[in-house]
């Protein structure tokens, strides 16, 4: 209930008269059984402008911490992200991978939309980076097409460490499933899931028209975190 109370009452129509959302490709996403989404990832609110756009209910896997503040402040990020279709998953330690996995295939096995950002993480300046395997191996063993899908202009509404939005049109381009029934049986050969992942990824960046860049977004933000009190500057 709160899903579309959410979609269509509470925030919808602020999210609609802030970017003017321009959609292509949506005949792309099935009118019900299961897809994977794969998009890219410039801002937060990639996770309202998504749903916004998709008549069926998209479900996102988000990090634990997300439900596990404490105080009211934590509460209320826990029922906001409970009600607006978000899974936690503990991204910490050697079984984490293995904990969005299984909770993306029941997603899956019940019928259900879901969405994955390959990259991991925001983009720091735009560019599309590389996926990771996660997005592979559950199209691969759960058999499901996976959907590219483009976010356009979402950085510029709100880019990295911005709290308010700044109003600017944006673009949503689907792109036709990506059918990867050729590999069946091949989950959990890293190969093969890196040559699904980098299709997936080509196909990203033939939707978006972003610059690709061949290493983890993450693993770059990591690096400029480490250099800066080496040159000097101060912490953002």
């Amino acid at each position: 209930m709160w899903y579309y109370l959410f979609k269509y009452v509470l925030m919808g129509p602020w999210l609609w008269l802030m970017a003017r959302p321009k959609v292509e490709g949506l005949e792309n996403i099935p009118d019900d059984g299961p897809a994977l989404l794969a998009s890219n990832h410039l801002a937060v609110v990639d996770s309202f402008y998504l749903p916004l756009m998709v008549r069926r209910r998209i479900f996102f896997l988000a990090k634990s911490e997300y439900f596990t503040e404490p105080g009211p402040k934590g509460r209320f990020k826990k029922w906001f992200f409970s009600s607006s279709g978000q899974i936690p998953i503990d991204r910490s330690g050697a079984s984490a991978a293995a904990g969005a996995l299984s909770a993306g295939k029941r997603v899956i096995e019940s019928g259900g939309l879901l969405c994955l950002y390959p990259e991991g993480t925001r983009s720091p300046d735009g560019r599309l980076y590389k996926g990771k395997t996660g997005l592979a191996r559950m199209a691969l063993e759960t058999g499901t097409p996976v959907i590219p899908v483009a976010m356009i202009g979402t950085d510029k509404i709100n880019p990295p460490g911005t709290i308010l939005p700044r109003p600017t049109r944006i673009t949503l381009k689907f792109g036709k499933p990506l059918d990867f029934s050729r590999y069946e049986g091949m989950a959990g050969n890293r190969f093969i899931e890196r040559a699904v992942t980098d299709e997936i990824m080509y196909a990203l960046m033939r939707l978006s028209g972003q610059q690709y860049v061949d290493v983890y977004a993450a693993s770059l933000k990591n690096a400029t975190t480490d250099d800066a009190p080496a040159k000097g500057d101060t912490a953002a």
